[in-house]
């Protein structure tokens, strides 16, 4: 058979000449086929590939349980911490707070303690300052009481006329020149 040149109208012609079909009616050859081609299909992967996607998702799923889980935990661990920082900050705060008051009363116990002690080096300073002027004083005025008593012996000496080395007598007129001198002084006073 000789094959016609394409054209149209001979296509349109060979088309005409089949049986109509219903379109909504199958054809049950085909139908037959498709349905055995579904069931290998189905066969192959409900024996070979289905057991292997199952496999993988129950995996999928127990990493996942098993993540949620151990998040949970970390989650739980980390509130525990936290909670033990916290009450470990806090108990830091209580101690220092706790220190520097100690060592605020420590530190005015030491500045009292240390007035206290400059108080009483500053009254035995003075005490001894004064023991001392007076010391030095009853020392000037023996010293001074025995050069005025020379002096007035030997003034009185020269005149009176007379030697007055005895030393009772020398003391006993000097101890009665300057108690009288004393008096005359105390009473200008």
């Amino acid at each position: 058979m000789a094959v016609a040149p394409f054209d149209e109208r001979s296509t349109m012609m060979y088309l005409a000449a089949e049986e109509p079909q219903m379109p909504l009616l199958p054809v049950w050859p085909e139908v037959v086929i498709g349905l055995i081609c579904f069931g290998i299909v189905f066969f192959v992967f409900s024996k070979k590939l289905l057991p292997v996607i199952n496999k993988t998702l129950e995996e999928r799923r127990e990493a996942i349980e098993g993540g949620i889980e151990k998040a949970e935990s970390a989650q739980i661990e980390a509130q525990s911490v936290l909670e033990q920082y916290k009450a470990q900050l806090a108990e830091a705060r209580h101690e220092a707070a706790r220190l520097r008051q100690e060592a605020q009363e420590q530190g005015a116990v030491i500045i009292q303690e240390m007035k206290a002690e400059g108080q009483r080096q500053r009254e035995e300073i003075i005490a001894a300052g004064h023991t001392q002027i007076e010391a030095d004083r009853k020392a000037a005025a023996s010293a001074l009481r025995q050069d005025v008593g020379k002096l007035a012996t030997d003034l009185a000496g020269k005149l009176v006329g007379e030697s007055l080395q005895d030393h009772a007598r020398q003391s006993g007129t000097v101890d009665r020149f300057l108690d009288e001198l004393e008096a005359k002084a105390e009473a200008a006073r």
